[in-house]
């Protein structure tokens, strides 16, 4: 269920804005009179800055679990785009939904920005999108200007482009799916509420989005198993180099099979019904179960093990980051036991220090 996608055709033509404080702390909802029309020689830069998070995220889909027709925001979507006029009126409505849900006290104020773009290219076809972003804080910056033959130095503060905290991209393709959805959420510890609360959407699931999930499961479960360990003197290196030889399985196939994975990876009885009972967990927070047989994604599956490695944090206040490979058979690190000092101790071989000038 691959798709072509393509953002450098589109364009960004105009804006419904607000300021959605936090109802439980009594912060007020703010919202736009009218619709903002973005000037023709600020659009290729607003575009650009609109769309850069969107480049190397998972799909996603409106869902409900009664009927599509009933979600409000799917609905407030194709409203915009069966008629640009409904644009305020259904951008208030979505502003208005977030305030709602934007009960919790961990949620921050925030400036929030719903936008019109056209030309979108998906599948071979020109498509509008919508984009809502969502900056929970503001970043303050320097101005330096000309004034009286002199140059004066002034504070400003506004959003940074590369901080906007939340976002989604709604295309205006897949109707009768619940639309093609980008979505994204630099918190991470509000996914949930942004995610499923405020969009409604699940992971579509793709090779990529499948990739993803079970080469993050089965780094995370092997650090679990680290974590729960008896044996306090398994080096963290050793968890790396596992999670590692577990994404071996996927590189050496095109297609993915539980029953093979469990079978040539985790092998004993005890660690795949553990590995089962840790992907039940993973399916309830996606909120949707994990197919088992899929094609693998080699893009995806090579950004997955960049993120491989190991953390040994020390009681001394010392924290040492361990790429996969280190403690094979010739080891850069060594552990021991200091008599004297009555401590443990790690030793690090290298050859020069790349950092140095």
């Amino acid at each position: 269920m691959s798709v072509k996608l393509r953002l450098n055709t589109a364009t960004v033509t105009k804006a419904v804005l607000a300021k959605i404080g936090n109802p439980q702390r009594e912060e007020p909802l703010q919202t736009s009179k009218e619709v903002f029309e973005i000037a023709e020689k600020d659009q290729e830069t607003l575009t650009a800055l609109f769309l850069k998070p969107f480049k190397n995220v998972i799909a996603h889909r409106f869902t409900h679990h009664a009927s599509l027709k009933q979600h409000e925001m799917c609905n407030c979507a194709k409203a915009i785009f069966a008629g640009q006029d409904a644009l305020l009126e259904r951008g208030i409505e979505i502003a208005q939904r977030l305030y709602a849900k934007s009960n919790h006290p961990n949620i921050k104020a925030g400036d929030l920005c719903i936008a019109l773009l056209k030309e979108i290219h998906i599948e071979g076809e020109l498509v509008n999108g919508l984009c809502i972003l969502k900056s929970d804080s503001v970043t303050p910056f320097l101005t330096i200007t000309a004034r009286n033959g002199d140059l004066r130095l002034a504070t400003e503060h506004g959003i940074n482009p590369d901080k906007i905290d939340k976002g989604c991209l709604i295309l205006d393709f897949w109707q009768e799916k619940g639309h093609y959805v980008l979505t994204f959420d630099r918190g991470g510890g509000d996914t949930r509420f942004w995610v499923r609360e405020f969009l409604g959407v699940e992971a579509v699931p793709d090779a990529a989005f499948l990739t993803n999930a079970y080469a993050k499961m089965a780094v995370s479960f092997l650090e679990e198993q680290k974590a729960t360990s008896d044996d306090e003197d398994t080096p963290p290196w050793e968890t790396a180099t596992a999670a590692k030889d577990a994404l071996d399985y996927f590189e050496d196939r095109e297609k993915f099979e539980l029953k093979d994975f469990e079978q040539e990876v985790l092998k004993s009885p005890e660690a795949i019904a553990q590995f089962n009972e840790h992907r039940a967990r993973v399916e309830e927070e996606q909120g949707q179960p994990l197919e088992t047989s899929f094609e693998i994604s080699k893009k995806d599956l090579t950004k997955a093990k960049k993120r491989i490695a190991a953390v040994l944090k020390l009681d001394t206040g010392v924290e040492i980051h361990i790429k996969p490979g280190a403690g094979d058979a010739d080891p850069q690190l060594e552990r021991g036991y200091d008599d004297k000092k009555g401590m443990k101790f790690v030793k690090v071989y290298y050859n020069k220090d790349i950092n140095a000038a």
